[in-house]
């Protein structure tokens, strides 16, 4: 058998083709009961995700790859292979483990060193290994590559930088109040970039979170997903001082936040800080805020400064852990090839003991009554022979499967050691 993987991703196709190419959740179980019963294939596991569509699977050796996983994705959405093709990338064997590796550690993600694909390929192989799609084979290689990405984790910093505005938002709250435990949060407007800010600081440990917008219904629904408060707009300036943190991404045409309503608010906390950050086109806070003491103002601009530095810091780490994927693509490709040989090993170390014990029955009246110590010696001699016999094809096969220069593998010598000593399949 051999490991495919075919898809297409953020890189390859434009949304436009991603979208027509995904699978909805409810459409996986029966996708991948079609993937199971194409012809050649015996195991299959499909990865849809707003970036990336990949069938990863393991096909009979003489099975048209290309073909096979290419019209599946075809036919499953009603589209010609010409229409899919130009978008699909193929990898076999060593490309297709490095791949799954690669994608494991966010390192083929758009943002490379994101958590989030992670579980959602740990989501794809439980759902594939329930519909009972996932055999012996991709079993071993895609938990290999969870604990690939779990190194890559833990040996290397790449998922600790900010890369994102709202990330960088709760890197600079944690820079100014250090732990960001009993923290409480303002978030005027309810737009996306309001939502994950606030489920960045939620996550950091922020206590309490006020939520106030023009139109209440946004606001009753955002406060909903983060169990926060809706704070009446109109009361927004008077309840500043209860809060820690600012979040501003309104589409008010002019400044929400004024210096004076922040001096103000200053004040009613006895000086305390205050952590205002404006993520809003326009501003809606004045940047003239700024110059009061105790007061730290952050514009979008300033959170995206944060992010390209960080960025280019995760692409530096990425080469740390591109070296790590390639040692244990290496190990993983030893390992499967080693792997390979032991049905034929044990095969033929069976058929030539069968043929040993045969030799001896048929012979055995012919030798009379034997001691202890000449079936001994009887039984080390034809097991001596046995053995030497089998020595050459064993250590053939061992070192074609430890050959890391061989793209072939040990299959050419595995199958001309089935043929002479005609062995079957285990």
């Amino acid at each position: 058998m051999k490991l495919a993987l075919a898809g297409l991703n953020h890189r390859t196709a434009p949304v436009e083709v991603r979208e027509q190419i995904a699978f909805r959740p409810e459409e996986l179980p029966h996708a991948l009961a079609v993937l199971h019963q194409q012809p050649g294939l015996r195991e299959g596991m499909i990865l849809s995700t707003c970036n990336r569509v990949e069938i990863a699977a393991m096909l009979d050796d003489n099975a048209a790859s290309a073909r096979i996983l290419e019209n599946f994705l075809a036919l499953s959405h009603d589209l010609s292979a010409e229409t899919v093709r130009p978008h699909l990338y193929l990898y076999e064997e060593a490309d297709a483990i490095r791949h799954l590796f690669r994608v494991a550690s966010s390192l083929d993600s758009m943002v490379v060193g994101e958590p989030q694909i992670l579980g959602q390929l740990k989501q794809a192989y439980a759902q594939a290994r329930e519909q009972g799609a996932i055999g012996n084979y991709l079993e071993t290689v895609l938990t290999r590559a969870f604990s690939v990405a779990k190194r890559v984790r833990t040996e290397t910093e790449i998922g600790q930088s900010a890369v994102s505005v709202s990330d960088a938002a709760v890197e600079l709250a944690r820079e100014i109040f250090g732990s960001l435990q009993r923290r409480r949060v303002m978030i005027i407007g309810a737009g996306k970039m309001s939502e994950a800010a606030a489920r960045h600081l939620q996550r950091a440990g922020a206590s309490e979170i006020l939520i106030t917008n023009r139109t209440r219904q946004r606001a009753e629904d955002l406060a909903q997903l983060f169990r926060g408060t809706v704070l009446p707009y109109e009361e927004t300036l008077q309840r500043l001082h209860e809060v820690d943190i600012v979040i501003a991404s309104s589409a008010a045409p002019h400044y929400v936040l004024t210096p004076e309503a922040v001096r103000r608010a200053i004040e009613a906390r006895r000086n305390q800080p205050m952590f205002l950050i404006d993520i809003a086109v326009p501003r809606n806070i004045d940047p003239a805020i700024q110059e009061l003491e105790h007061a730290f103002v952050f514009d979008i601009d300033d959170l995206q400064k944060i992010v390209d530095r960080n960025m280019q810091g995760r692409r530096q780490v990425a080469d740390q852990a591109e070296r790590m994927v390639e040692q244990e693509v290496d190990r993983m490709v030893a390992r499967l090839r080693a792997r390979d040989v032991t049905p034929v090993i044990l095969s033929l170390q069976e058929e030539l003991e069968g043929i040993r014990q045969d030799a001896l029955q048929r012979h055995r009246a012919k030798l009379g009554n034997l001691t202890k110590e000449q079936e001994e010696a009887l039984d080390a001699l034809t097991r001596g022979i046995i053995n030497k016999i089998a020595h050459g094809p064993i250590s053939e096969m061992r070192r074609e499967a430890s050959d890391q220069s061989s793209s072939e593998g040990p299959q050419e010598v595995v199958s001309i050691v089935r043929r002479v000593f005609r062995l079957r399949d285990r």
